[in-house]
């Protein structure tokens, strides 16, 4: 059975993208929790065992290990085409794609601004001129997606697909930093909370016990 390496639920929202591709999808995997950012050397040698890079989520399938989230999921893709990971159309696929790529690597000011932490008492913090322009060029994504596909489902591309597990920390950080949501990009918020695996994992990271400082401290 595969096993998927994840990191605290209610602060790892690399681990939460992979998971949510999973679970949403009803694919079987071995859940593996290991606490991040502790000074404890055996948690720190288990991942380590797991994945060179050191980080999480990492996914093991048999004698094959991929790490980063993104590639988690397009080897997801390719391991179980009958899920759809990814739109069947080439040109929408192209575009889920390239949202997807986007999340991965950029957005920087809004990640390191309005950290993932679900148990933070919802309220707004000041933000940066480049965070809130993270903030709208996510927003338009959303809304964008919503106008081209939305007659085909509630998510970004109709049905729940990769793009979506890319997408569905931010609306934790919407939601918990108290960020408006324009009325164009609403429905798709509306659609991921109430999604139930989405749900599932926000439950999970609640019932965390484990507060780090210098997250709670934000």
């Amino acid at each position: 059975m595969l096993q998927l390496v994840i990191g605290n639920k209610n602060y790892s929202s690399w681990s939460m993208r992979p998971w949510l591709a999973l679970r949403a999808n009803n694919i079987p995997f071995e859940e593996v929790f290991i606490p991040l950012y502790t000074d404890d050397k055996a948690d720190k040698e288990r991942i380590l065992s797991l994945s060179k890079a050191g980080k999480v989520p990492t996914l093991v399938d048999g004698d094959v290990t991929v790490w980063d989230s993104l590639a988690i999921i397009e080897y997801l893709a390719e391991k179980f085409p009958d899920k759809k990971l990814w739109p069947a159309d080439r040109a929408a696929r192209a575009h889920a794609r390239a949202i997807s790529a986007e999340m991965h690597s950029g957005f920087g000011p809004l990640r390191s601004e309005c950290g993932m932490n679900l148990h933070r008492p919802i309220r707004a913090v000041a933000l940066s001129d480049d965070a809130k322009a993270n903030i709208a060029r996510i927003q338009d994504i959303w809304a964008d997606c919503h106008a081209r596909y939305g007659r085909q489902g509630a998510f970004l591309f109709g049905d729940f697909s990769a793009a979506d597990a890319m997408y569905a920390p931010v609306v934790h950080r919407f939601r918990t930093y108290a960020i408006p949501v324009k009325p164009e990009a609403q429905p798709y918020v509306d659609a991921m909370m109430a999604l139930p695996a989405f749900q599932e994992w926000t439950r999970d990271g609640l019932a965390e016990t484990l507060r780090i400082g210098r997250f709670e401290d934000a």
